[in-house]
Parts: C-alpha cells; structure tokens; sequence
C-alpha cells in the first residue's frame, strides 16, 4: 500500500515538522512494514509553469517528426515574450495548456534543462511529460496537456503536487483495513494520539425499495450488496488534477473519470467498487454461483472458464462480473468518443454503482485459480469492513455528481444477510499475563477503544470487534493489540534460567567432533536439502532392490522433481561438487553430516494432534511411531588437487585412498576400529571401492563404502573425472566404538623397529594382512604402517610383495632385541596361517 504523505494530512492533524521517515517510524512502532520511504521531486528546481502553445511549426528533413514551437509562459521568462521550444510529441495542438520547463530548472535525476540548438533551432526549455517529471504512468506517454481553466505561467511543480514523500507499507494479511488510506490513517492517529477524521462518517440515505433491483442467491457469498444510480454524466468530463495526481502516487494509472474515481474511493476507504454502464445491464442484478464451465470475459478482454465455486455478478444476459475479481467486458464504462464532423462526444452517461461485500476466501480461491490478482481481489482476500459498503457508495455518488455533473438517483439498494456484532469475552489482565509485564485494565481499556472495540466490564471484559478488523477473534488477539501498541520495544527482556546439569549427548558431542575432525583434515561442510528425486537412483547406478531405492513420499513436496526424502547423501554433496565446479572452483573436499530417512516395511499412519490441548504421551508415541527410522549419516566427496603444487612440490590429485582415509578420521573420533576391504557396490567403481566395516554384537557389518566413483556414474551426473566419495552410518559407527575415548599412554622407553616384507597371493587384501599382523605382535606393536607393495617377477607371477614397517614399544621397559623379534615372528606366523603370507626371501 503506497501512502501519500499529503493525502494521509487529510484525515489526521501530523506535526507540520514530520518527515515521511519520522512517520515511518511511528508506523513501524504500532507494528506496520514500512519499507521505503520515497521523496517524489526530490532535486526537483524551477521554474515550472503552466504555458499554452501559439504556433506549431513541422520541420522536415529528419528521420522521425520535430515540431518547433512557440509557446505563452506569462512572465515566467522575465520576458513575456512566446518561448521557443523544440518538440517530437505529438498529442497536443495549437490553443493546449501544457507544462514548460524554462532554462535553469533540474528536473528529477539531475537533469539540467538548458537552451540548447537541435534540429536547426534552437530550443529554450522543453514541453514536459510525466514520465520525464516522475508523475507515474498515465497510459500514455505524452505531454501532459492541462485543463484549459488554468492560467499561464502558474507555477506547475503546486498544481501538479510534485513534491511529496509516499510511505510504501507491506500489508501482512491479517491487517486488511490497512489497505487504505482510512486504515492507515487511523494507526497514525493511534501512534501520535492525535483525532481521526474519518471519511466514512457521511450521512448516507436509508435504503428504500425503488432503488435498482438486486437479487442475492448465495448470502454465505455475499451479504452485503448496495447498488446506487447516477444519470445525465458528461462523458468529456476528465478527471481532475488533484484525483489522477493521488492515483498516480498511490500506484494506480489514471483510466476514465468514472472508473478513477472507484479506485479513489476504494483507496481511500478500503472498499472495492465497480461501475457498471446502466444501458448496458439487461434486468434486474444478481449474485449467484457460476455454472461449471460457463465463459465470462473480463475486462481485460480475456474469455475465462468459470468453476461452479466462483461468485459472479448476473443480469439477464448471464455474468456480467467476477465477483470481487474482476468486472465484464460487456458493461464496460465505455470511453468517450468525439464525432469529428459534429464534434459531439459520446460516451457513458448512466451508471449503476455497486459497493458489496464477498466472502474472502471465495475470492481468493477464484482469483488464485485464474491467476488473476487485482487491486480489488487482494482487499477481499485480507478482509473488508462490511460496514463501509453504503458510505463508500455514497461517497462515489458524491465525487460523480461534483466532477461528472451527473445527477444522483433517489433509489438506494441495500441487501443484507442478517448478522451480529462479533463479541470477545477477556480477563482484564488477560493482556498482563500474555506480555509479562503490568498495564492495567484502564490501559487497556483505553488501547482497545483506540482500536475501534466497544468494552464494558471491570475484571471480565466482554469486547465488541469493529466491523474493520476481521482478524480480531480471540483474547490473544486483544492482547496483541494491546502489546503492539503499547510498544513491543517496551517489553522487557529476561532470559530462561538454564537447568544445571544438562550439556550435550554422546550423539551431539560426537557430531560435532566429526565436524571439527574432517574440517581439520581439509574439508568444507556443504548443507544440502533433504529432498530427491528418485531418477537419481539410476544415476548412482544402485540396483533395483536396494534398500535405499525405498522412499519416503511427501505428500506437499516443495518441488515435484524431489518428492521424496533424501535415504543417501550423496546426491546432495555431489550436486554441491558439480556446482563449485561448474563455477570455476576445481578443487574439491566436501563433507556434510545428516539425517537420512529409511521407509518402514509397514508405513505407519501419523494420527492428527490436538490443537486444543496439550497431545497426551500415548499420542505423541503414536506420531512417533509412524515417523520412518532416521539414523546419522556422514559422507565427503573430492575432486582435483588433495595437495598443491608450488615450491613445496609437486603436489598430488585427490584419489580413492583420501576418501578412504576419511574414513578412518571418523573412526578414530567414534574410538571404533574400522575394518577395510575390498568391495563393490552402486556408484563405486569396482576395482577403486573398499567396503566399511566394524563389529556389532560380534557380527562384522558393513557400514559404508569409500573410493573412486564409477566413470558411468561421472558421466550421468555430470562431475569432474576421478571424482571420489565416501559415506558409513555414523549412529552404527559410534555404536561400535567404545563409551569413551582412551588417551594414548606416552613410554619414556625407546622404540625398537622390525621390517617385514611379505609375499602373498595378488588377491589378498592388504587390510587382511594388517589385520593378522596386529593380532599376532600383541601388546608390544605401538603402530604398524605399510610402506611398499611391489609386483614382479622376483616375487612370482599372481603374486605381491607388502612391506611393512612395525613399532615396538614397552610401557615399563626397554625392549630387548630378542622381544621385539618374537613379536615379529610371532605377528609373521599368524600372517602365514590366515593369509597365506611368507617372508621374502626366505
């Protein structure tokens, strides 16, 4: 809603010194959006004057029409000579007013204005537009060509109220009455204490039965309907300055007189009004119900379908308006037109307004349906004062009778559904206890009545709402109303006091170690949303039995692309990596920790809880138990470089072996030991992916994989080549780990080192060596690395050579030689009895 700040003076006596911003201010205390606050004409200079042009001269020879003119300006040009003006538009002739900026004005923008020679002549000033004075559109793009009453050289920038500071405000939905001036106007007076001037207070004739007839068939649709008539309008009679110009800051074009002066009065007073051509309307007027697939045109000339839901206005003829939407081409008010032998102007000059009052949410289901959002169907949706209906009426007949010199009809129509006052029953101190904080009932007392509520009782308040505020409908309401304009900055701030003994669970202290562990390690969390699409499944290549190809559905998906709930998360992250990519950012370490979401065998069927009351535990478990099982996941993806290149070295690409390693960096933090092997499975590539596994109640369980994707799966998704990924289920990893971390006991005694280099079948893991070797050394082995594999003929054809590097250590002693060779023999021997492994060279 764009508010004049000229226009909202009208109603409510401002300080003379309030800025727009200061006003703002005050709006935004009581709780409105304001969020611009624009100054129309700012750097506007003149002089700006009122001039008629004398002669009109076509000069010839350019590629579009120039016209050099000469134009009266009074004695504006310290001359009272005619001002010579170089012109290209052509909407105005000998004898128009029109508005001339003189040299040494600035127009918005900066714009300086100069005598300047163009097109052969010389140009002293410029013949204006209001799109060039920052007056808003007028549909045409022209000169502004003035009434002939006024006079010349009268100072423009007053007459046509450029300067100005218009409050943009964002209506939230349940402050309907807010989209009008009336509404506006009243918080303001509410904010600064100061009378309201309200413009529906008008003395408005009793409805009487020789008014047009009106016949309503759906009262639930509509329940107030007043129709008036007003007859022998001069169809060449314009809009008035002061009308278009507070159109044209509002936000609205100018159109006809007929129809500004509808939009005037809705803006001014909230209620939507429209104007239908008395000769065109064929009987009586009706609401009713459209028939399903009945065709309506619009008055933007559009033929719709209508839905046995929508509200329409009828005569005999069938539609001739959407209700609250939208009125029909066949009743337009039709514009004037001149006969150019005779002169004579044609155009309306009966109409029949109608003022009415729909149900919102028929309106909004009809204007949302037709994707049709109008200035009309917008208040309806928010609320409109049905109360308001008869003034805004009159007032419309009021403006037409003064501007169009039309002629008001005695008959007044008003069809009203039977109704009572909405009333609220309230503690007095309801508001103290919401807000925390004393105000006392006469406060209160006093802060409804300014918002327009009647209240009688001392501690129990029996409150009635005013017609304007259909979102007051229960005591919470009433203490908001309070609380806003009391002064949300005035509520006091004090802080829950935090029950001692309470910290982070094992699971959270475990996220966020994993969080810091792989951050350390080189890599950048990624938040990813927790939907998918179920083609992706195909792009990971997964079979069609695979577990995680078992969905959640939602049933209101924010996109209909990724209905379902994530069950892996590597979509997320790799989408991540093909975006950074994709950007110019190649090298790539990803990770990201999170819920994923497994479907029950039996989906559970989630039950509706109470709003009313608290849900009792049977309830709650109940809810719980048709929620899909959620276990933690953690998953990192690479690409490019792992180290860079520079004086350092050469640096090294990211591989198979880093995403494996990161791996291991989970377990160390969870203090599980975490078994790898060779694997196959989905998106890996099948020579480059190592299954990971740990030990659950003495069964080993493969938790995740890591390695090199499959170049197939690359390919379908776009990603940079070797890309690599890992993911495990964090919950199993933590249950697999131990209750707390050990910290490593640190021996003052020597360390004795033993090599060993083994030979065993090519096929045999590395990881199955290790294992064997950390079994048999025992307790003495501190840490066991490989350090070389080779393959050749000196180890034999189908074979391998692993060398490993294994620390002995003594937490109470210093080793002997002969110790850490036992531990040696011992960890060889138990190598060669599970593996196959012999020493090389023996």
């Amino acid at each position: 809603m764009r508010v004049p700040l000229s226009w909202l003076r009208e109603y409510v006596d401002l300080p003379a010194g309030e800025t727009g911003r200061d006003v703002a201010a005050k709006l935004v205390d009581a709780g409105l959006e304001v969020e611009t606050v624009e100054q129309l004409g700012g750097g506007l200079k003149g002089p700006l004057v009122v001039g008629q042009v004398l002669t009109i001269e076509e000069l010839e020879g350019f590629r579009k029409p120039i016209r050099f003119c000469t134009v009266d300006v009074g004695q504006a040009n310290g001359t009272g000579e005619p001002q010579e003006i170089v012109c290209g538009a052509r909407n105005f002739a000998v004898g128009d007013k029109v508005v001339v900026v003189l040299p040494g004005a600035v127009l918005p923008g900066d714009f300086a204005i100069a005598s300047r020679k163009t097109y052969g002549r010389t140009s002293h000033g410029m013949i204006c537009s209001g799109d060039e004075l920052g007056m808003g559109g007028d549909g045409t793009h022209g000169i502004i060509v003035l009434p002939p009453e006024h006079e010349v050289g009268t100072d423009a920038i007053e007459l046509l109220q450029l300067v100005d500071e218009v409050l943009d405000i964002d209506i939230t939905p349940d402050r309907g009455y807010c989209m009008s001036m009336r509404g506006v106007a009243r918080e303001a007076a509410t904010a600064y204490g100061l009378p309201l001037r309200d413009p529906a207070l008008l003395d408005v004739p009793a409805p009487n039965s020789y008014g047009y007839p009106v016949t309503i068939d759906d009262p639930a649709g509509c329940d107030r309907f007043t129709a008036r008539t007003v007859t022998g309008l001069d169809p060449d009679a314009r809009s008035p300055i002061w009308l278009t110009r507070r159109l044209q800051k509002a936000g609205m074009r100018p159109i006809s007189l007929a129809v500004d002066i509808t939009n005037y009065v809705m803006l001014e007073l909230g209620q939507p009004l429209h104007a239908y051509d008395r000769t065109r309307i064929e009987g009586a007027i009706g609401v009713r119900r459209a028939e399903q697939g009945e065709k309506f045109t619009t008055l933007d000339g559009v033929k719709r379908t209508l839905d046995s839901e929508d509200l329409v206005i009828t005569d005999d003829s069938g539609p001739i308006g959407l209700a609250g939407v939208m009125g029909g081409a066949n009743t337009e008010i039709a514009d004037s037109v001149t006969d150019p032998d005779t002169g004579a102007v044609t155009g309306t000059t009966d109409v029949v307004i109608e003022a009415a009052h729909f149900d919102s949410v028929s309106i909004s289901r009809t204007a949302r349906r037709l994707k049709l959002s109008s200035e009309a169907s917008k208040r309806f949706e928010r609320g409109v004062d049905p109360q308001a209906a008869a003034a805004a009426a009159q007032r419309t007949v009021d403006l037409l009778v003064l501007l169009a010199g039309g002629t008001a009809e005695a008959g007044v129509t008003e069809v009203t559904a039977p109704g009572a006052p909405r009333t609220i029953a309230m503690r007095a101190d309801h508001p103290d206890r919401v807000a925390g904080m004393e105000y006392g009932r006469e406060t209160v007392v006093r802060r409804l009545q300014e918002v327009g509520c009647d209240v009688y009782g001392q501690d129990e308040l029996v409150v009635t709402v005013p017609s304007w505020r259909p979102d007051l409908a229960a005591p919470n309401d009433l203490a908001e109303e309070v609380i806003r304009l009391e002064g949300y900055g005035n509520l006091p701030s004090t802080l829950p006091q935090v029950p001692s003994g309470r910290g982070l669970t094992d699971r959270q202290r475990l996220h966020r170690r994993v969080g810091r562990a792989l951050a350390g390690s080189g890599y950048v969390e990624a938040l990813s949303y927790p939907f998918i699409g179920e083609g992706v499944f195909d792009q990971l290549q997964l079979p069609a039995h695979d577990a995680a190809r078992q969905v959640v559905k939602l049933v209101n998906p924010l996109s209909d692309e990724e209905p379902a709930l994530r069950t892996t998360l590597l979509p997320g992250l790799l989408g991540a990596l093909r975006r950074n990519d994709s950007r110019g950012s190649h090298d790539l370490a990803l990770f990201e920790t999170g819920s994923v979401f497994r479907a029950a065998a039996q989906p559970g069927v989630a039950v509706r809880l109470p709003v009313d009351r608290r849900p009792t535990d049977e309830e709650i478990a109940t809810l719980n138990a048709a929620l899909p099982a959620q276990p933690r996941y953690a998953a990192v993806v690479l690409a490019g470089a792992r180290e860079q290149a520079g004086w350092w070295g050469k640096g090294r690409p990211a591989d198979w072996a880093d995403a494996v390693q990161a791996a291991r960096v989970l377990a160390v933090e969870a203090g599980a030991e975490l078994v790898v092997r060779q694997g196959q499975y989905g998106p890996w590539h099948p020579g480059r992916c190592a299954e990971l596994i740990v030990t659950l109640d003495g069964v080993e369980t493969v938790i995740g994989h890591a390695g090199e994707l499959h170049p197939r799966v690359v390919k379908a998704m776009g990603l940079p080549a070797r890309t690599s990924a890992m993911e495990l289920d964090l919950d199993r990893l933590a249950a697999a780990g131990g209750e707390a971390l050990q910290a490593p006991r640190i021996s003052s005694f020597p360390v004795a080192t033993q090599d060993v280099a083994l030979i065993v079948d090519a096929s045999v893991p590395a990881s199955s060596v290790e294992a064997a070797l950390r079994k048999g050394a025992g307790e003495l082995l501190e840490s066991l690395r490989l350090f070389d594999v080779f393959t050749g003929e000196q180890v034999g054809e189908g074979k391998k050579s692993l060398a490993y590097a294994l620390r002995f250590r003594a937490t109470d002693r210093t080793l002997t030689a002969e110790e850490s060779t036992a531990a040696r023999d011992a960890a060889v021997a138990l190598a060669g009895e599970r593996t196959g492994a012999v020493l090389r060279g023996a």
